[in-house]
């Protein structure tokens, strides 16, 4: 089985959406599961995980009646106010419904790189990983200390890096050595896997797989097959390619890893990471 475990739909004139905007034109406008479903199947993919896109509660209710309706949309990645005193409520309220498998603090929108690490949100963290809600980290590469922290404080709570942290990417450069470092550390954390998703678009419609090559082999590296999950983060991956390119693209660069190791990748340690009925 195939997940694609990163695509967002949205529909804008819900109001609560301060981006996309007209400065990304090409994805300014509503994406829902009739856009999508066709890519699915000219690509093979199953299933998929939806995360949100937006820091409001209405937007990951909006996403969990999606998935009601929706037969391959596996699981729901949402957002709560780790900041509220109801927050611990907040998930609770969420979590009838069993369809919504983790959620997505927006942390590189936060200034303070170092916001998580706040003590007040210890229980909030503590329930996720007692209840088995998986932490997606929207994180850049100046959270990779936190969230190193965020994994030893918490062992059993699993936490996936998306679009592996952003680092920056194009114009000829490599990967930054304190890029590589925080990656290579934080793959040290059993319980910290990375999401293989949202890649080009860090470097724009310019891009080669040369460009990309070197930061999915560090990743691929770090943290192994086991603990590398596909993602696409469409629609946004539009900004700079296509569904169908992105994951032809990522195929390419597993055609050399043997085919537990691309299963894996492709799909089963999405299912295991996010609790999916297989």
């Amino acid at each position: 089985m195939i997940i694609d475990a990163h695509q967002h739909f949205w529909t804008l004139s819900r109001g609560d959406y301060p981006w996309p905007n007209d400065s990304v034109a090409a994805i300014f406008r509503d994406f829902g599961p009739e856009d999508l479903a066709p890519l699915l199947a000219a690509t093979g993919v199953d299933k998929t995980i939806l995360v949100q896109a937006t820091d409001t509660v209405a937007e990951t209710t909006f996403l969990l009646d999606v998935a009601a309706n929706t037969e391959w949309v596996a699981g729901v990645v949402g957002w709560v106010d780790f900041s509220a005193a109801d927050a611990i409520d907040q998930i609770e309220v969420l979590r009838k419904d069993p369809t919504l498998k983790g959620l997505r603090p927006m942390l590189q929108n936060i200034a303070d790189t170092n916001w998580i690490l706040s003590a007040s949100f210890t229980p909030v963290l503590a329930h996720m990983e007692a209840v088995g809600l998986c932490f997606d980290a929207l994180i850049q590469p100046r959270h990779l200390v936190a969230i190193q922290e965020i994994a030893a404080r918490h062992p059993a709570l699993k936490i996936v890096v998306d679009h592996i942290a952003k680092p920056a990417m194009g114009g000829g450069q490599g990967p930054s050595l304190a890029w590589q470092n925080g990656m290579a550390a934080l793959a040290q954390s059993a319980n910290v896997h990375c999401k293989l998703s949202g890649v080009v678009t860090e470097i724009g419609a310019q891009w080669e797989p040369a460009d990309i090559a070197p930061f999915v082999d560090h990743v691929l590296d770090s943290f192994g097959a086991q603990k590398v999950i596909f993602g696409s983060d469409w629609p946004v991956v539009n900004l700079a390619s296509s569904y169908a390119i992105w994951h032809e693209t990522v195929q390419e660069r597993l055609s050399q890893m043997s085919a537990a190791d691309r299963a894996g990748i492709m799909g089963a340690n999405a299912i295991k990471f996010y609790g999916l009925k297989p």
